[in-house]
């Protein structure tokens, strides 16, 4: 847990709402939980960030248990009120894939919708003040707790990650392995001249090969950076309720005004990575 004196400063106070709960193996060779990002750090790739999974699959869950029980009790007659806002977001999920998507593959409306709404619940997570859970974590000694999924890279990266896996899947069952190595080599520079092609293909497999790379790290980036930026100014605003009263209800209006904007990102970010999912995957669904 963080030292008392940490506890004290704005920099202790910014450090603890930032760091995972980590687990993994700690310098003297036992495996367990970092208490500090410096035992996090040494812990290396195969450490696991412990509330980012917890978060991860039970909003997962929420996600599956509540529109499975719209499914089931759905109803032609009158719906309810759970059922309508169900049904209304699978239609403007579909919308976007009628729109974004010329091909014809029955996973692009599911994989949509799930990342749709399961990155906008981990998003939604942001709007939770920042001291409540990490608060009642402490109490039962857990030394840190980062409610928000999304403000975690390893877990913006694990979602584009797949995506960019089924992008590469699909763009070699649709074009071949010849097709697809073609699209990366003989694009965008393309003369008519035989020798000259062949000239070209280095220049343009470095081309295509770093847009092809960027696809799945901006992708990631994109939300991991609105989020913490989110996160952090909300962390920033609650260190003033520490000053002087005067401080602390600016503060207030402050963080109500935020929370009211930062909606928007939460709905932007989620809107934006279900579209860039589905238009990465009805390019690699077109053959050229």
């Amino acid at each position: 847990m963080a030292s008392e004196q940490d506890a004290l400063t704005a920099s202790g106070y910014i450090k603890h709402h930032l760091q995972n709960l980590t687990y993994g193996k700690l310098p003297d060779g036992n495996w367990g939980i970092a208490h500090g990002a410096e035992e996090a750090k040494q812990m290396g790739f195969w450490a696991i960030h412990l509330d980012t999974m917890f978060f991860s699959i039970t909003l997962g869950l929420l996600f599956i248990i509540t529109f499975r029980m719209a499914a089931r009790r759905a109803t032609a007659g009158v719906p309810g009120a759970w059922q309508n806002f169900v049904e209304w977001v699978i239609d403007f999920i579909e919308s976007l894939v009628q729109d974004g998507f010329s091909g014809k593959n029955k996973l692009i409306g599911p994989l949509a919708l799930t990342l749709f709404v399961w990155i906008l619940l981990q998003n939604l997570m942001d709007l939770v003040p920042v001291d409540w859970v990490p608060h009642l974590a402490a109490m039962m000694g857990i030394p840190y707790l980062k409610i928000v999924p999304s403000t975690d890279p390893n877990a913006t990266f694990g979602l584009s990650l797949s995506v960019f896996a089924l992008v590469l899947f699909y763009s070699i069952k649709i074009k071949g392995i010849g097709g697809f190595a073609g699209e990366l080599s003989l694009q965008p520079f393309s003369p008519n001249n035989i020798a000259l092609k062949i000239l070209f293909i280095p220049v343009n497999f470095l081309l295509e090969f770093v847009n092809l790379v960027a696809k799945p790290v901006s992708h990631s980036l994109r939300l991991f950076g609105n989020l913490y930026a989110g996160e952090m100014i909300f962390i920033l605003i609650a260190i003033m309720y520490s000053a002087h009263i005067s401080l602390g209800i600016f503060g207030g209006f402050l963080q109500l005004g935020w929370a009211i904007f930062h909606v928007l990102i939460v709905l932007l970010q989620a809107f934006i990575f279900a579209v860039l999912t589905i238009v990465y995957l009805d390019m690699a669904h077109q053959h050229h």
